[in-house]
């Protein structure tokens, strides 16, 4: 499967085509639109979310409510659009630390940031927050779950505390990242490969945590703490016994072995940096006059861990339903359960 998204900030819409999903898959509307909720919560968010309530509007790619084979097309409306349209605006000379501002202007030749930053923008994280829930919908059919929790904000791992870091650092101008984990459930042996590097599924797992806006570090299971530990303690000693095939008793690895899932759930943590677009500026250069300033503001979010969070979700289980199709083929969705229940049927045996 693969998906293309488009669109920018305060563009009239958000759009993506997704290619490749089975025929006879429910899309349940209600429950893209409860993801894409989702995504608007979360304290320390700012006020664009007064303004935008997401809803995902279906073009192509349905019929009575079910995928029919061909190229699903979402959208979703940004009713800011209306606030912008028609609105005359200097160009924006100020690049933010920590942005696509300056690297995005120097790269496309522009003299307006605003250039850049319409499509750098964490708001393209809502359309494929719908693209995920798609992603989702196929695999529940498979019984395969895509959870996640925020472990810390502001380097405090209390949900109080979090509230507290978070007002001190609206009065203070600044913003606040986080950690998040993502777990997924259910998984069977063998998705990914040991055989290419471009396949092993903790690389493609990577890969899409990373193209979220914000992310700084990946992490699985054990992570950066296995390099401080002897082999006896990281590695997951394995058991068999009849009823209950291979198992492994401890989840260090985090459901990943040499590229591949284990049949243990996938533990995944991410770092989110903070956001860059501080309410007190940090020192910035004019990219036209050269000189020293302050950075631009534009409206944004105190922190948006939380949301992030979601986003997460939405790009992990997008890895997991296109390994799933990869692995299991199938032009309908029934085609696809018929060879992934026998897949399973087979592990059980072996």
């Amino acid at each position: 499967m693969r998906y293309l998204t488009a669109g920018e900030s305060h563009g009239e819409a958000l759009i993506a085509i997704i290619e490749g999903l089975p025929s006879n898959l429910t899309i349940e509307v209600e429950f893209i639109n409860n993801e894409l909720q989702r995504r608007q919560g979360g304290y320390g968010r700012g006020g664009r979310m007064a303004i935008e309530k997401d809803e995902v509007h279906i073009i192509s790619g349905i019929r009575h409510g079910k995928t029919i084979g061909s190229p699903l097309t979402l959208e979703i409306k940004n009713k800011d659009y209306e606030n912008w349209k028609d609105k005359e605006t200097s160009p924006i000379t100020r690049p933010r630390p920590g942005h696509a501002d300056l690297s995005g202007v120097i790269k496309y030749d522009q003299r307006d940031i605003r250039n850049i930053l319409e499509r750098s923008s964490a708001r393209e994280t809502a359309i494929r927050v719908a693209v995920g829930s798609i992603a989702k919908l196929l695999l529940n059919e498979l019984n395969i779950s895509v959870k996640s929790k925020v472990l810390e904000i502001g380097g405090a791992k209390s949900e109080k505390k979090w509230i507290e870091l978070i007002e001190e650092a609206k009065r203070n101008g600044d913003t606040l990242g986080g950690i998040i984990e993502v777990v997924i459930e259910g998984v069977p042996v063998g998705l990914g490969s040991h055989a290419q590097w471009d396949r092993k599924l903790d690389a493609l797992l990577s890969y899409h945590i990373m193209s979220v806006q914000a992310i700084k570090g990946v992490e699985f299971g054990l992570g950066f703490e296995a390099a401080r530990l002897p082999g006896s303690l990281v590695h997951d000693e394995i058991y068999y016994e009849k009823d209950r095939g291979f198992y492994r008793k401890t989840n260090n690895a985090g459901g990943i072995e040499g590229g591949m899932s284990n049949g243990n759930p996938i533990v995944i943590r991410a770092a989110m940096k903070p956001i860059p677009t501080l309410l007190k500026p940090l020192n910035s250069v004019d990219i036209n006059t050269k000189e020293g300033i302050k950075a631009i503001y534009e409206r944004s979010d105190v922190a948006a861990v939380e949301a992030a969070a979601c986003v997460l979700e939405a790009v992990c289980a997008w890895v997991i339903a296109d390994e799933v199709i990869k692995k299991f083929g199938g032009d309908s969705l029934e085609e696809v359960k018929k060879n992934y229940y026998s897949y399973l049927d087979y592990i059980k045996k072996f």
